[in-house]
Parts: structure tokens; C-alpha cells; sequence
């Protein structure tokens, strides 16, 4: 079998597990090396007071991650280290990731894509999924980074925007915690569904995605409060089944059409080979 290098860019820490842990682990148990590069240690999330925060969190949450790249078969972890922005970041500091130059970002990115000679690239979706600053810079720096280092394919990940509202709207109806107002609620979320190029199943790698969001152990719990990540680790198994079972992915510069069930598709179909 031929073997690829994918590489997943993400913003913090338990990104890595909710968008893209079934694939990263799905790749890994295939043969494929995986490598994931997170741009802050999410040093700004909101967490329990025994997580402390600041670097005290930061350093927890890189723990967190390396329990959970090991729960997906990651070989090798990069550290950007920017700082965490927030939902609102403070325009008066210039280490926050949402505000460093997107080109010295991509360059340094550029130099793991080329290490690594990398096949594919996952970021997101130009609208950073839900809109997190971070989110949006990811998709911005990704993609100059895989154009400056010749990677050919690059994946988006997101979520069918359609589908992604109407289940807010019936946990809403129904009182569910989870169908709470999102803070960018009125702006574009995630991706058309007919922009969708690739709907991979996942359903074989759901206990190590489980356990690797399990393992952001801080993201589940603030004082006074149930976490989302918490309610989702929470579902009956046919449920999270339902939920997580499937990853989706828009690739660049091609057009929609029939959907892929495989990352490397583009990669086999132009007989790519990184990884012997």
C-alpha cells in the first residue's frame, strides 16, 4: 500500500480531536504518518480553577495533547507557540496569534510542510468554522504555507453549515444544553454543503477519538458550569456514533462534484508517494 504524510494544522489544543481525530486516526491506523502542528497551547480557554490558568493551563493543555495525539497514533507534534486570542482578542498585543503576520506564520509552517514532505494539509474553513479569530488565521497562514511549500493538497475542515444550525435549532427547541446561543451566531459558520469535496467515515476510529477528547480533561470542566466538550463525551454511543462518525473536508481548487471517502485521494489519483 502506499503510504502519505499528512499534516493537521489546528489553533489549540482539543481541535486536533473534534474535528479531525477520526481521520488522524483512521490515517495513522492505515500506515499513513501524521503529523500535528497546533499554532497556540490554548492558554485562554476557559477551564476549572485547578487547572490554573495562564501558563499554568498552557502547560496542562500541552499534556492534554500529547495524551491525545498518543490516543490517535500521531507521530509528531509541533508547537507554534503564538499566543492564545480568545473569542476577543485584545487589538493592543501583537504575540496573539490572530494578529501576527500571516507570511512569517506560513513560513514557519512551510518549513514542516517541507520537512515532512508533506502530501496533504488539513486547516479550516475560511470562516474558521464557528469564527474563532484563531480559526480564521489558521485557514489564512494554512493555506500561504502550503502554496509556499508546493503541498498539493489542501483540505478544510468543517462541518455542512446546513445541518449545523438545524441541529442547534431542535436542541434549542428541546432545552438541550448544547443548542445554547454561539457567540458568532449571526455570521457565515463553517461550509455550504455543496462545497463539501469529501465526507470520510470514521466509525471504526470512534473509541480513540473518544479518548482522545477525553483526554482534554481542563475543556470539560469550569467552575459552576458543564462544558460542552463534557456533554458531547456524555451521549449514548449510538448518539456520539450519529454525531462523530463522520469527518468532512473541503479540498481546494477543486471543484465539488462526487465526494471523496478518503483523504489521499487526490494524492493516489496523481500517484503521489511520500512515505515509503
Amino acid at each position: 500500500m502506499t503510504a502519505f504524510t499528512l499534516v493537521a494544522f489546528h489553533a489549540h489544543p482539543d481541535d486536533e480531536s473534534l474535528l479531525t481525530g477520526g481521520t488522524l486516526a483512521r490515517s495513522s491506523a492505515e500506515g499513513h504518518r501524521v503529523v500535528l502542528v497546533v499554532a497556540t497551547d490554548g492558554e485562554r480557554g476557559l477551564a476549572g480553577a485547578a487547572d490554573g490558568t495562564g501558563p499554568d493551563l498552557a502547560q496542562r493543555r500541552r499534556a492534554e495533547l500529547a495524551q491525545a495525539a498518543a490516543c490517535l497514533g500521531v507521530h509528531r507534534v509541533v508547537w507554534l507557540g503564538y499566543g492564545d486570542s480568545g473569542l476577543r482578542p485584545d487589538p493592543a498585543d501583537p504575540t496573539l496569534f490572530a494578529h501576527t503576520d500571516p507570511r512569517a506564520a506560513a513560513d514557519r509552517l512551510a518549513e514542516v510542510l517541507r520537512e515532512e514532505r508533506a502530501d496533504v494539509l488539513t486547516v479550516y474553513d475560511p470562516n474558521g468554522g464557528y469564527g474563532h479569530p484563531d480559526h480564521v488565521q489558521v485557514h489564512r497562514v494554512g493555506s500561504l504555507a502550503a502554496s509556499l511549500a508546493g503541498t498539493p493538497v489542501v483540505l478544510e475542515a468543517t462541518v455542512p453549515a446546513g445541518a449545523f444550525r438545524a441541529v442547534i435549532a431542535i436542541l434549542r427547541r428541546v432545552g438541550h444544553a448544547l443548542g445554547a446561543p454561539l457567540p458568532f451566531e449571526d455570521r457565515p459558520v463553517f461550509s455550504p454543503r455543496a462545497r463539501i469535496t469529501h465526507v470520510v467515515r470514521v466509525d471504526a476510529h470512534l473509541p480513540a477519538k473518544r479518548e482522545a477528547m477525553k483526554a482534554h480533561a481542563s475543556q470539560r470542566r469550569a467552575d459552576g458550569q458543564v462544558r460542552v466538550l463534557d456533554r458531547m463525551l456524555r451521549l449514548p454511543s449510538p448518539l456520539f456514533a450519529l454525531v462523530f462518525g463522520r469527518e468532512w473536508f473541503v479540498e481546494q481548487h477543486r471543484p465539488a462534484g462526487r465526494r471523496e471517502g478518503d483523504v489521499f485521494a487526490s494524492s493516489r489519483a496523481a500517484g503521489q508517494r511520500s512515505v515509503a
